[in-house]
């Protein structure tokens, strides 16, 4: 398995600077978000910067984050979201990116309606080359539940169709690991790794709950053991977004990050 870095994690650094941190910790990848591109380039860089950075530091990219809007908007604002869907997705393909994460809707959606949304993202990106990635988000009202996304995939009758496993989200909407072997290994696009809080009880933590690796309840140990067992050897991927983990030194907490995964890999 390749540890790559979510941003989030060292969120308030800058595009470059998380380009930097995340190759001198020793990851193998980086997960990028696609706002921090477009800020980058909006405060005069360029696109093409971001790519040597990239090459120079020789990570590479096995997801970006994300496109939204596109499960709930109606009428002609559906088409403004399916092109902003296609200029990011154009964005990631540039970056050598394999996928783009596919955000569902906070509001209470139809999960039918998201399915045949999830279809028109899944034609765009074969034009583009780029395969959107359909995550569940234990705080959000619509997909939730690793199993309403998985039913997301399976309706959309594509042999693109994938779905993101997270920790957090599987133990913090209470549905069991054991969801995992129901999923073909193909279909795992990557794995985010991340631990909750202690002391708060599951389906009432939110993304700032998320806690550094080891620090929380789930057995992460058995997550990955359970995943070698299922054949993956995907990109394992540290997503935080803890903002008492953003006041420390960024360097410090990407390799004490970096070292717990690799403390629990499996053999």
């Amino acid at each position: 398995m390749k540890i790559t870095l979510n941003t989030s994690t060292i969120k308030p650094q800058s595009l470059m600077k998380k380009i930097d941190l995340a190759a001198k910790a020793g990851f193998d990848g980086i997960e990028l978000w696609l706002n921090d591109v477009y800020e980058y380039v909006g405060h005069g860089g360029e696109v093409a910067d971001v790519e040597k950075a990239l090459e120079d530091k020789g990570l590479f990219v096995p997801c970006m984050i994300a496109m939204r809007g596109w499960g709930e908007a109606e009428g002609f604002e559906y088409n403004i979201m399916l092109d902003e869907a296609k200029r990011r997705m154009e964005l990631a393909a540039r970056l050598k990116s394999p996928y783009i994460v596919a955000t569902p809707p906070f509001i209470d959606t139809d999960i039918r309606q998201i399915s045949r949304r999830y279809r028109d993202l899944l034609r765009i990106g074969k034009e583009i080359g780029v395969k959107p990635t359909m995550e569940y988000i234990s705080f959000f009202k619509s997909v939730w539940r690793l199993r309403q996304a998985w039913q997301i995939v399976l309706e959309a009758e594509d042999e693109d169709a994938t779905i993101i496993l997270d920790a957090f989200h599987t133990w913090n909407s209470a549905s069991s690991i054991d969801e995992y072997r129901s999923i073909p290994v193909e279909r795992i696009s990557h794995f985010h790794i991340d631990d909750a809080h202690p002391s708060r009880p599951q389906m009432q933590q939110i993304d700032p709950d998320r806690q550094m690796v080891g620090d929380g309840p789930i057995d992460l140990k058995a997550e990955l053991a359970l995943l070698k067992e299922m054949g993956y050897d995907g990109c394992v991927s540290l997503e935080l977004f803890n903002q008492e983990l953003w006041k420390q030194d960024p360097l410090d907490v990407l390799k004490r990050g970096l070292d717990r995964i690799q403390s629990i890999l499996p053999d």
